[in-house]
């Protein structure tokens, strides 16, 4: 089996539906729309493999039933009830021998309380669906900001050199609103430049790394100095604990 590739496949209107490659096998990651999915996959000449779901939402799990139908072999992971489709239930601490890589299965609730990510050690990879984004994270629909924070705690202690294919193409204005957190983090203003460039050159702004998660996503700093400060300048108190300054700083992003 070859070497792994990624490639996105937009959907909707910013949505990325992940296909993992080797030779010519392929996986999806998150297929809410068919159409596109199965264009790549044609154009491509690719056997569907398999398909993880990361969370039930729709964006995520709406093309499964006409992949599938069109690729009738390809086995459906993903947690409980998640679609209909799923033929494999797949939990924290699972193991996914796929394409000759282990795939572990990470809880990571908050956006969603059935929330599972995909991480690939010896690849460095991390299939992230709605939990992490670049710059931020998802909106707490389900779960609690503990939850939330603890997911993300264990995300970010993940190698930081681990790609993050998370599902959004968020990236640029979830940074922008980061600049108003840490107005001063020289490493976010640097990720921003960047970023914007990037974007108006119509390029897609992923994959992250953890290690640029770690310096400028400010919803894996609620632990430092300089973010705990501006939490407390809106807050008008600075004896938060650590979900707390979590909670306000997504309450600010929701309401921003």
């Amino acid at each position: 089996m070859g070497k792994l590739s990624v490639t996105p496949i937009p959907a909707f209107d910013d949505n990325y539906i992940w296909c993992i490659a080797a030779d010519d096998e392929a996986l999806l990651v998150d297929p809410g729309d068919a159409a596109p999915a199965l264009r790549y996959l044609h154009d491509n000449q690719l056997k569907l493999n398999a398909i993880l779901v990361t969370h039930h939402h729709w964006d995520h799990t709406g093309g499964v039933a006409e992949i599938i139908r069109q690729f009738p072999a390809t086995r459906v992971f993903g947690p409980a009830n998640a679609c209909p489709q799923i033929q494999h239930v797949v939990g924290d601490g699972d193991q996914l021998q796929l394409f000759g890589e282990d795939f572990e299965v990470l809880a990571v609730p908050g956006h969603t309380l059935d929330h599972i990510a995909y991480y690939v050690a010896q690849a460095g990879l991390l299939f992230c669906g709605d939990t992490l984004f670049a710059g931020g994270c998802g909106r707490l629909f389900e779960g609690s900001p503990a939850q939330m924070l603890n997911s993300l705690t264990r995300l970010q202690s993940l190698p930081g050199c681990t790609a993050v294919y998370c599902a959004h193409e968020y990236t640029l204005s979830n940074l922008q609103f980061a600049l108003k957190v840490e107005p001063d983090n020289a490493k976010l203003q640097q990720r921003y430049n960047n970023i914007k460039a990037l974007r108006e050159r119509g390029q897609i702004s992923l994959p992250s790394t953890i290690a640029e998660e770690r310096d400028s996503n400010p919803f894996l700093r609620t632990a430092t100095g300089s973010l705990r400060r501006s939490i407390a300048l809106r807050e008008g108190r600075d004896d938060l604990p650590q979900d707390e300054v979590f909670a306000a700083l997504r309450a600010w992003k929701d309401n921003s």
